[in-house]
């Protein structure tokens, strides 16, 4: 609970990303305390390495991504959700392409891998980021904010005019248990009426019915149907909590979201590090022992990860 973790061991994915279209393996490897997480471009002659930072984002349509330009790395936010939601702190990340594959439009594939390569808990303390006072960010009628709780709380509600979206709301706490039971398997989806225009502006180039949740006007077109009633504001909570891992810490405070997506969520990031009194960064040492029980992991399934 109270150290840092990487993988055990390297391990290379290979699959299609969602927009690009384009076939790209990845290979995640083993990290030291304090590395973080950082991306490179194996694909780009000294391509300078990219760490996943709030203040790397780059493009936010449609999907989080790193660097600006040629050297970037998109959609990234599904593979940091799961890094975070087991409480991975360290990983090296070589990519031979522009997008993270979208493997099943979830984090479950990323978990299964991170079972297969193991979890090593390193020496040195986790730090967590504690919220102090609140901060929010507003684009129109959509609102972000953070604010102080003991441990990692995720308040989301979406609105869609789709029948079967409407209006969704979760509240969601953390652990990494509750993350592998709720919310990692919860899929990426659109409206297959705006497939034309996404397409247009270059995305959704290799989405498929095995990668997302697609609707018509009226009903769910992939033929198992939901893994959840309330699948698609799961995956909004997946979105948020790799978008905020952005902050570089375990996080101590509650995010409250409405209507919200990739740039918002960045923009509170950005936020709340220019407001130096907003919060503090703290070892894990000085933590209550509730908020680092959410980074146990599940009893379970904590001897598939060493």
């Amino acid at each position: 609970m109270l150290n840092q973790r990487t993988i055990a061991k390297k391990v290379s994915i290979t699959g299609i990303g969602i927009h690009s279209g384009r076939k790209v393996t990845m290979t995640l490897h083993p990290a030291e305390a304090d590395f973080g997480i950082q991306f490179r471009r194996t694909d780009i002659k000294g391509a300078e390495i990219l760490k996943a930072t709030a203040e790397t984002v780059g493009t936010t349509e449609n999907n989080t991504s790193l660097g600006q330009g040629l050297n970037s790395v998109h959609t990234v936010e599904h593979l940091l959700s799961v890094l975070y939601g087991l409480g991975i702190n360290n990983v090296f990340v070589e990519i031979d392409g522009p997008e993270v594959p979208i493997m099943d439009g979830s984090g479950a594939s990323f978990v299964f891998v991170m079972k297969e390569t193991g979890i090593q808990t390193l020496n040195k303390s986790k730090k967590f980021l504690v919220v102090l006072k609140p901060v929010e960010v507003q684009v129109g009628d959509k609102w972000a904010k953070i604010e102080p709780a003991e441990r990692l709380i995720i308040d989301s509600t979406i609105v869609f005019t789709h029948p079967l979206i409407k209006k969704q709301r979760k509240q969601f706490e953390f652990s990494c248990e509750n993350y592998i039971r709720e919310i990692g398997r919860a899929r990426t989806f659109g409206l297959l009426r705006d497939v034309d225009m996404l397409k247009r502006k270059g995305l959704v180039k290799g989405g498929s019915l095995d990668n997302a949740i697609v609707l018509d006007d009226f009903k769910v077109m992939n033929p198992e149907g939901l893994r959840f009633v309330d699948e698609f504001v799961r995956h909004k909570i997946l979105d948020t909590v790799g978008d905020i891992s952005l902050l570089g810490h375990e996080i101590a405070g509650k995010v409250t979201t409405f209507k919200s997506g990739h740039n918002l969520h960045n923009l509170l990031c950005r936020q709340l590090l220019a407001t130096p009194d907003a919060y503090e960064i703290v070892s894990a040492t000085s933590l209550r022992k509730e908020a680092l029980e959410a980074f146990e992991l599940p009893r379970a399934l904590a001897p598939l990860f060493t």
